[in-house]
Parts: structure tokens; sequence; C-alpha cells
């Protein structure tokens, strides 16, 4: 089933943000999508994010891991070996593409590959300039002009 969003509302009250429709659609595109590998998304404090896939069956240069832009990268992918005959096969190695769009200012701080999991730590790392400052008005006091900056939780 797909499901439409009228964005009419939201574009009244903001500016900047006409790449969100994008996002959505493509989002709920992706979401119907092949779910292989599972993965876990984690917030371990205020700016720190943890993605962690579950990839048995590949090695770490099995892996690779890609940021560019707003978007995080993991494919996985085994390389080929000689046919052989399983009684049973429930370990899935099947190729596989998984992108994650973050947000401004998210990097990737560290990729780690432990027991099987692909761990990723991210932390958003917003620029001193770019974070919120008082501006003084002017006319209110005798002294001149000032700018503060605002001291970031």
């Amino acid at each position: 089933m797909r499901t439409t969003f009228d964005f009419a509302p939201l574009w009244r009250s903001t500016i900047g943000f006409d790449h969100l429709a994008g996002l959505v659609d493509s989002t709920l595109r992706q979401a119907s999508d092949d779910n292989y590998p599972p993965y876990n998304i984690e917030r371990s404090g205020e700016d720190h994010y943890r993605i962690t896939l579950a990839v048995a069956g590949f090695g770490a240069d099995d892996i690779s891991v890609t940021a560019e832009q707003n978007a995080l990268t993991i494919e996985g992918r085994k390389p080929e070996k000689p046919a052989s005959e399983y009684l049973f096969q429930g370990i899935a190695a099947r190729p596989f593409r998984r992108v994650f769009n973050l947000a401004d200012y998210v990097q990737v701080k560290e990729a780690a590959f432990r027991d099987g999991l692909l761990i990723i730590d991210l932390v958003r790392e917003v620029p001193e300039a770019m974070k919120p400052r008082r501006i003084q008005i002017a006319g209110a006091t005798a002294s001149s002009p000032q700018i503060e900056q605002k001291k970031a939780a």
C-alpha cells in the first residue's frame, strides 16, 4: 500500500526544507524493500548514536562502509568460492546494500567488527559558528552592541 502525504501546511511555516518530501518518499520506498541484514539504531547520548548490523557469515574484509554528504552506505559482498553441497543453509550470505540518511553535522566516529556485528558510532558535532547566539539589541542600554555566544548543552 502506497501512502502519500500533503506537506502544504509544513511549507507555510518552514524555509529550506524542500528536500524533506523527497527524503520521506525515498524512506517509504526503501521500507518496503528487503530487511536484510537486521540492524539496530541506538541513541547513546544527546549527540551520540550507534548503528549495529547483524552480519553473520561476513568478515570485516567483505564489508565496506562509505560516508558521503548526508548518507552512510554499508555494502556487503562475499567473494565467490567453489560451490558446496549444503544439506541445510540457514546462514544468509547474500550481497546487501543499506543506506542511512544522516542529519546535518552527523559524522561517523568509528566502525568496528565484533562477534558477527558491525558497529558504527556516530556523533553530531555542530560547528561553533552554527550554534545559537544571543544578539544584544542596540538602544536598549548605553553600552555598545554585543553578540554573545550561547553555551551548548
